[in-house]
């Protein structure tokens, strides 16, 4: 004897639900973003470093883009490194959408990568650094003098000569310059 009876879509009582497929992890600092975007990577998921929502926000913040049907195994693997996320947030509305990280700008042979606050100008057609901009750590001047008027493929990475978020950002901006007009 059936218990229940199974019911089919269209004799569904609950409203439908809309299919919910990415998620956010907030942090408290931008430091721990960074070390868990490198757990993850390593672990081979797909995952994207992003602004939060304005909800989460609260300064110089960033949050994991991940796909929710790996939140189970993403935040045992955070808790067992010491990393727990302070909230997992399932991305249902426009407004829930994280901010876009990386923005492209072009001003004739100039192509300026934005991420988060941080700027980087690059001629596009000596691949020559022409100018940084933005953030507000205190190693943005040391990263300006170190990489300006060099060809990309001569600067210094800013992820190893620099400590910051904006020194994050700003290595973001040029992984993307790579990407899009190669070294």
């Amino acid at each position: 004897m059936k218990w229940f009876k199974k019911l089919t879509k269209t004799e569904s009582t609950a409203p439908e639900k809309e299919s919910v497929e990415r998620g956010l992890l907030v942090f408290a600092h931008p430091t721990t973003v960074i070390s868990v975007e490198e757990i993850l990577r390593d672990e081979g998921y797909e995952i994207r470093v992003v602004s939060p929502p304005a909800a989460y926000r609260t300064g110089c913040d960033l949050s994991v883009e991940f796909p929710l049907e790996a939140e189970a195994a993403i935040t045992e693997l955070l808790n067992t490194v010491g990393m727990p996320p302070l909230d997992v947030v399932p991305i249902t509305s426009e407004g829930m959408e994280p901010l876009q990280f990386v923005r492209k700008r072009t001003y004739g042979k100039y192509l300026m990568i934005r991420a988060a606050n941080m700027k980087m100008t690059v001629d596009t057609e000596t691949k020559t650094i022409v100018n940084i901009s933005g953030g507000g750590c205190p190693d943005v001047p040391y990263l300006a003098t170190a990489m300006l008027g060099q060809k990309l493929s001569e600067a210094p990475d800013p992820g190893e000569v620099g400590f910051s978020l904006c020194a994050y950002s700003l290595n973001t901006s040029r992984e993307e310059i790579i990407r899009t007009i190669g070294e």
